[in-house]
């Protein structure tokens, strides 16, 4: 399948917008019957639209955010899943190099290992954001991967999962099940919603594809040392392990990993601590917020044997008015901290370290009262 050359109109009647993707299909070699009975009685559902108006990066800090999500219930459970189906977690390592770990993680988090998949239609839910004119670039591929996927067999217009057309046990935007999907269980067909081996094994070669390191770790908790560079904190700072041992910093439970890692702080100096290796950065490529994707690889240590965290005694945050009123003074020097909507996103943090540096405060990205004070 090609890519078209033209997108079809955002807004304006739904019917002429079906018309215009049938065309785009057409032109991209899609066959036209599964265009039309793919696209016939599509709707446009306003939750979808009210869920993209308010969708926002998780607030929660790392601590809260992780107690949130890891419940004993679900490291037993996921440790059972993995004796269950030790022959497909095998068979992804080997074909993909991805561990189970990191697919155990990613299914419990994105649909509680398959038991909360979404009950959004997905067909109405990329046609509303198709010819919504927010991000229609966005979506409107997606469309055309959902037609291709109808034509194969492989996606039913009944089909339901999230608000933004993700669908299946670990979550998959058509174009990504279209082009790393993978006949699992040998039936013929690609079905993320009821094979745990299709959905599994394309989980895991989706993340080959993203660049996940055979062999390599993704994360490690580690102690650092009471004084030390803070500024050197972050996940744009790489530097090998071996330096970051001599700056004072240990792996606290048994040897590090070598090559080179970012030491990341998410709370702080005096909060929990770890060297995220090249693998971590690849699991953006599943989510784009840091606390969930931290939260998801901190998981997935767990699942493999990893103790429980040294929460550590972070200093206290902000509030939601606090820290707007930090992006505001952030932004008046010239820092691009994005929307003014108190949210500690990656533009803040790093505003919030700089500042830091400038002001000969510890530079480690955590916002606090005294930051606010000084500026």
């Amino acid at each position: 399948m090609s890519s078209p050359a033209l997108a079809a109109p955002c807004g304006g009647r739904l019917s002429d917008f079906a018309a215009a993707m049938t065309a785009e299909a057409v032109a991209a070699g899609l066959p036209v019957e599964a265009a039309r009975s793919y696209l016939l009685g599509a709707q446009i559902d306003d939750r979808v639209l009210k869920a993209d108006r308010s969708q926002g990066v998780f607030r929660m800090n790392f601590i809260d955010f992780s107690r949130r999500l890891i419940s004993q219930n679900r490291l037993e459970k996921g440790r059972a899943l993995a004796v269950q189906h030790a022959a497909i977690f095998d068979r992804a390592a080997a074909e993909y190099g991805v561990p189970k770990g990191i697919l155990l993680a990613f299914w419990a988090f994105e649909t509680d290992y398959g038991a909360v998949q979404g009950d959004f239609n997905t067909r109405d839910a990329l046609v509303t954001l198709g010819h919504d004119c927010r991000r229609p670039d966005l979506f409107q591929p997606q469309i055309l991967a959902a037609i291709a996927l109808h034509a194969k067999g492989d996606l039913p217009t009944d089909t339901t999962g999230a608000w933004a057309g993700e669908i299946g046990m670990v979550q998959m935007l058509p174009a990504d099940i279209l082009a790393r999907g993978v006949d699992g269980d040998g039936d013929g067909h690609v079905t993320l919603k009821t094979s745990v081996a299709d959905a599994l094994l394309s989980g895991a070669r989706l993340l080959q594809h993203h660049n996940w390191q055979a062999g390599q770790p993704w994360l490690a908790e580690v102690a650092v040392p009471a004084q030390m560079d803070w500024a050197l904190s972050g996940l744009e700072v790489r530097l090998p392990v071996a330096q970051w041992q001599a700056m004072g910093v240990t792996g606290r439970s048994g040897a590090l990993a070598g090559g080179e890692a970012s030491l990341i702080l998410p709370q702080g100096r005096f909060g929990p601590a770890f060297l995220a290796y090249p693998n971590f950065h690849t699991l953006f490529d599943w989510n784009q917020s840091f606390t969930y994707v931290l939260t998801g690889a901190y998981f997935a240590t767990r699942l493999d044997g990893a103790p429980v965290y040294d929460a550590g005694n972070p200093e206290p945050g902000l509030d939601d008015a606090q820290m707007m009123r930090l992006q505001e003074k952030l932004a008046a020097r010239g820092h691009d901290v994005g929307k003014i909507d108190g949210i500690l996103g990656s533009g803040t943090r790093a505003a919030v370290q700089k500042e830091q540096q400038r002001l000969g405060l510890p530079a480690d990205a955590w916002p606090t009262m005294a930051l606010l004070n000084a500026l």
